[in-house]
């Protein structure tokens, strides 16, 4: 276990880099920081800091900066999360309420974090099968043609196309209309199945494979494993932080642009916490040099997907842990009101 002031010694060499980018040494921190000691002693605690992992020498004669490992302590044990301000919140909630649809939830939410974060900024969708049926519409567009439009509690809205096996009368589409609606509005997607399945039998033997063709349609739409969608954004403040990355910057580019690799670092959605993955935490080799934080989202209390942000490791952790929480709570709201 480290001593109280060298957990304080860790905390302000993390402070300093974080905000000068260049590394620190002992006389910078005693100058910057009330440490209440000598330079002698802050350099035995540096040398002890170093020994143990949590910072490194970059280079001879030079300052120091913190690992991987000394990020993880000081998120961990030494940060807080910054609250916004009154004036940061009224602007949050300002700008996403403006929103019009889902989409332009998402897409406003992507801009948003880029902006108050100066990192790349991810959001995914709400997933489908976490999820509660709001409305099943269908639609004539043909005597043997149906379009059914599923609503979700959190304003995602799903179209497909039926092809039916015979053609299906106005009269019936009402009805079958109202009998879907009745028995899976409000219920959570995985009870839908057993709900309907008896449902062709209310229907005359003529309309009963219609009945169980827009029925598949529901199913499938309802399970659909590539469901998970994602928006990303502010992939140019990359470049503001060139010198962060020890090599080059494509290995991160080229991971952003891998979806699947951006699902598994946001993480399961019923982890609503926030989640901070520093460094070679994140399993993605294009992604050792970046830390990933996120956090769950959704109404109701209960996360339906995730949001969050990516950037270098040399982060203002408290700041971005702060932004990203604020913004899931709003947005959370948003589709509660929806």
């Amino acid at each position: 276990m480290l001593s109280e002031r060298r957990l304080q010694v860790l905390r302000a060499i993390v402070q300093d880099y974080v905000g000068t980018e260049e590394p620190v040494g002992s006389k910078a921190l005693t100058e910057r920081h009330s440490l209440g000691v000598s330079p002698a002693t802050v350099r035995n605690d540096m040398a002890a800091l170093e020994d143990e992992g949590y910072i490194a020498q970059p280079h001879t004669s030079a300052g120091r900066i913190p690992t991987d490992k000394g990020y993880r302590l000081f998120v961990d044990k030494l940060a807080g999360v910054k609250p916004m301000t009154a004036p940061e919140r009224r602007a949050i909630q300002n700008f996403l309420e403006g929103a019009v649809d889902l989409d332009d939830v998402v897409a406003r939410t992507v801009r948003l974090l880029a902006q108050l974060t100066r990192q790349v900024a991810v959001v995914q969708y709400p997933s489908l099968t976490r999820s509660t049926v709001r409305h099943v519409e269908l639609l004539s567009l043909a005597p043997a043609r149906v379009m059914l439009v599923l609503i979700t509690d959190t304003g995602r809205v799903e179209q497909r196309m039926v092809d039916c096996p015979a053609p299906f009368g106005d009269a019936s589409l009402a009805d079958l209309r109202a009998r879907l609606n009745s028995r899976v509005a409000n219920r959570r997607f995985a009870d839908v199945p057993s709900l309907v399945e008896d449902l062709p039998e209310a229907f005359e033997h003529e309309d009963r494979g219609t009945v169980s063709t827009v029925l598949s349609t529901l199913l499938e739409t309802l399970v659909e494993e590539n469901e998970e969608r994602l928006m990303i954004g502010g992939t140019a403040n990359l470049t503001r932080f060139g010198h962060d990355f020890p090599l080059t910057i494509r290995p991160v580019l080229e991971a952003l642009e891998e979806q699947v690799v951006l699902l598994k670092l946001l993480g399961e959605a019923k982890d609503p916490g926030v989640t901070v993955r520093i460094g070679h935490e994140n399993a993605h080799e294009g992604l050792n040099s970046t830390s990933v934080v996120s956090v769950g989202y959704g109404s109701g209390g209960e996360a339906v997907a995730k949001l969050g942000v990516v950037g270098p490791t040399r982060m203002d952790y408290p700041g971005t842990m702060g932004a990203v929480r604020a913004v899931a709570r709003y947005v959370g709201q948003i589709l509660a009101e929806s």
